[in-house]
């Protein structure tokens, strides 16, 4: 595909500036032509070039996910298809470059950015068929739906979250449950090989061993994934109490059909599609359910909140601490709810910025809800780094690392749902709150935050261990329930002091024994089998987004928010802090901010915290009030953590199978194929003997005929064939001896099925059940 006549343009014109280069005396060596000095007017035409591509490439997507069509859907391919050789033309070039040898720190990172061009290296048929791939999967995801069996068909979002987050029912929640991962999963299984395939083809072309160490370039640390399995081990402890303090509210409520107090909990019981939040649960597992919190959705709702105030609130939280504001052509942009005009839209919530001064979206179908309005503070978080780095080159306007750019939205949601805010802001209305209302609203956080801990650490464990190859195409299901409840030989032990006597520790671990568990500790409420792909029921599996940023910036983000607590002038626990209107919080984040990635992230982060690593202090201390009330709690209890058992109590069905032509049945299935088998049977009987009676009444005319009237008459035909008919009635009777015989091989079949047989159909087995 040629590159557009206007990009063409203005490569030739970055050529002509090459001229001087061929016209100097003699041949020019190696070191003059990729100089320092050509370096950087070499990146002075990309930046010119790359700004203009890639705001064409942005407004043909977005015009793409907020109305999706195949035309638009074309757009965006062929869009993608000229970034994509614009970056190979530059990126090449980039790495002819010694850069070893260059004194600028900003010309040696930029071309060492540059160099990086993803799938842009591919073979253009590779690319192509990547690209493909890539919108196949995730128009897939996009547009699943699961239908009732006589109603309508429903979206993810919001009618499948909704019954996720809102029903106790555990029929309804494992209907949607599972009906959502039979519409996306099985789709996305037989084509995410390939996928595998050529994303390690992307990470070999640009000298990567795989995809997954390609994505882990990106944090630019040789310890990564020892300081992320680091930071679990810290934060395990956490987890593993509340895991086990809401198994045992889950088992008061649904009972021991469902809940083993020693097993792992199911996964559709957690308030959430992916069982990656519980904060929706809340009212199930509430310490002190006598003082439930207010309701602040309900308060929203009341007050007539829209989604446009939702986020003029956010925005009302930046410009407090005098930073920007959204530009105007946000407000106009940017898609906040989900269309009425019958466009298809891809709702998976995201920021956007578009590469022109000041044009930055947020596209959202936002409903009017306490969690949606902290995801909005987040979405401005975006929005905010957007605008502060916009004034650096292209190459530097990203987060100092992936992880910063999911922190900075965090951290406004840590305030932003404190108490003292949502008060001052009129979303509650009670002054105070008692110690045991405070544990209330600790537990709430910790639904969100530390719920979260272990499924933002394994989804791209899981995926770097399929782009290494450890786990095989034929297991990619059961591996990724394997870490979700798999466990670890260690004992984590617990960070930290704190008020539990030390005796209820060592009980404590005692009854965690010498096997903990690692991960997530949830089971599937059905069987599973290879036929299914579960991970492919999360948008960033087969949208390619790496994951682990998550679970960087959920430590990362209490780390910078005690920082700016501490600047903002907060006394008192972490949890009561909210950094609304601090003008020096804001000076602080700004400087951040403005940085883009054009230093390493370690710099930044020592320069703000006096330390160069991610840590989990700020975290526990968090939650340190939370951690002393569950620890006590669970030894009182007498629970254990993890889940040793390490099973699953699934619910029978009702109904029992019925034997039908050597398979088990569904009764009404079994009672329908019966009557359509003897209707075929009495059919079939009916025509042989019909058969019958006609050639015996042919027979018996012929027999009448006198030998010179049978001489005369004309020849018949059987089969097409002419010939005499006492030879067409012959070879009549000798088919129907043929059809007798045939019936009673059919008759001899089925008995011997009926009595040998024990296989199942296959639309009955457990697998497709599930």
């Amino acid at each position: 595909m040629d590159l557009p006549w206007a990009l063409l343009l203005v490569l030739l014109c970055y050529h002509g500036q090459l001229l001087p280069w061929l016209r100097t005396v003699g041949e020019p060596s190696l070191d003059e032509f990729y100089s320092e000095a050509q370096a950087k007017m070499f990146l002075q035409f990309y930046e010119q070039t790359a700004q203009v591509v890639l705001n064409e490439l942005m407004e043909a997507t977005w015009n793409y996910v907020t109305n999706i069509t195949r035309r638009n859907q074309e757009n965006m391919m062929q869009k993608e298809a000229e970034w994509s050789q614009f970056m190979l033309y530059f990126g090449t070039r980039a790495r002819m470059f010694r850069i070893n040898h260059f004194l600028d720190p900003d010309v040696k990172r930029m071309l060492s950015k540059l160099r990086n061009i993803d799938k842009s290296a591919l073979p253009t048929k590779d690319l192509l068929e990547y690209n493909k791939l890539l919108t196949y999967m995730e128009a897939a995801y996009n547009g699943a739906e699961v239908c009732l069996n006589e109603g309508p068909c429903l979206p993810l979002e919001p009618d499948l979250e909704e019954i996720m987050a809102t029903s106790r029912d555990q029929k309804e929640l494992l209907w949607a449950w599972q009906g959502w991962r039979d519409a996306v999963g099985r789709q996305l299984r037989p084509v995410f090989g390939d996928y595998v395939h050529l994303s390690n083809k992307v990470a070999q072309y640009n000298g990567y061993e795989d995809m997954g160490a390609l994505w882990r370039s990106k944090y630019e640390s040789d310890t990564l994934e020892d300081d992320l399995e680091q930071l679990y081990t810290e934060l395990q402890p956490l987890y593993l109490n509340l895991h086990a303090y809401v198994r045992r509210s889950l088992y008061r409520f649904y009972g021991p059909e469902l809940i083993d107090l020693r097993g792992p909990i199911p996964a559709h019981l957690l308030g959430n599609m992916w069982a990656q939040s519980w904060g929706n649960i809340l009212d199930l597992v509430l310490p002190y359910p006598d003082k439930p919190p207010e309701d602040v959705t309900k308060i929203m709702k009341i007050q007539h909140w829209k989604p446009e105030k939702m986020f003029e609130e956010a925005n009302l939280f930046f410009t407090s601490m005098g930073m920007l504001p959204a530009p105007p052509t946000f407000w106009i942009k940017s898609m906040m709810q989900k269309p009425v005009d019958g466009r298809e839209v891809e709702c998976h919530t995201s920021s956007w910025n578009f590469y022109k001064f000041n044009d930055f979206r947020v596209k959202k179908c936002t409903e009017v809800t306490v969690e949606d309005l902290l995801s909005v503070f987040h979405q401005m978080g975006h929005i905010q780094y957007f605008s502060q780095y916009q004034n650096l080159s292209v190459i530097y306007q990203e987060g100092a690392s992936p992880a910063f750019e999911e922190a900075v939205g965090s951290i406004i949601t840590l305030s932003a749902s404190s108490h003292k805010h949502l008060l001052a802001r009129g979303l509650l209305s009670q002054q105070h709150l008692d110690s045991e209302e405070e544990m209330n609203f600790l537990l709430g956080i910790a639904l969100e935050k530390i719920a979260f801990i272990p499924f933002s650490y394994m989804v791209d464990l899981f995926r770097w261990k399929v782009f290494d190859g450890t786990i095989q195409k034929s297991v990619y299901n059961q591996e990724w329930w394997n870490l979700r409840d798999r466990v670890s030989l260690r004992s984590p032990g617990y960070p930290g002091t704190h008020s539990v006597d030390q005796a209820d520790l060592e009980l404590n671990s005692q009854v965690l024994g010498s096997k903990v568990l690692k991960y997530q500790g949830l089971c599937p409420p059905v069987p599973r089998s290879e036929d299914d792909f579960d991970p492919g029921a999360k948008f960033h599996i087969p949208a390619s987004l790496p994951y682990v940023r998550y679970f960087l910036s959920l430590v990362l983000q209490f780390q910078l928010h005690e920082v700016l607590c501490r600047a903002s002038g907060h006394v008192g626990p972490l949890h009561r802090c909210d950094i609304y209107n601090s003008k020096v919080a804001g000076r602080i984040l700004e400087d951040l901010l403005k940085l883009g990635s054009s230093r390493p992230w370690q710099q930044v982060l020592k320069e703000m915290t006096g330390e160069p690593n991610i840590s989990t202090k700020a975290l526990l201390t968090y939650f340190k009030p939370l951690l002393n009330w569950l620890v006590t709690e669970n030894v009182k209890q007498g629970d254990i953590l993890g889940w040793p058992d390490f099973s699953c109590s699934f619910e029978e069905k009702v109904t029992s199978k019925v034997s039908f032509l050597g398979t088990e049945a569904e009764p009404d299935q079994a009672y329908l194929g019966q009557w359509v088998l003897l209707s075929m049977s009495f059919v079939m009987f009916f025509l042989i003997l019909a058969l019958v009676f006609r050639l015996h009444y042919l027979e018996k005319q012929s027999l009448k005929k006198d030998t010179v009237v049978v001489k005369t008459m004309p020849s018949t035909y059987f089969l097409g064939i002419a010939m005499e008919p006492h030879q067409a009635v012959r070879k009549q009777w000798l088919l129907l001896g043929l059809c007798f015989i045939l019936m009673l091989c059919c008759i001899g079949l089925l008995i011997w099925i009926l009595t040998q047989s024990t296989g199942k159909a296959p639309w009955t087995k457990d697998e497709w059940q599930s």
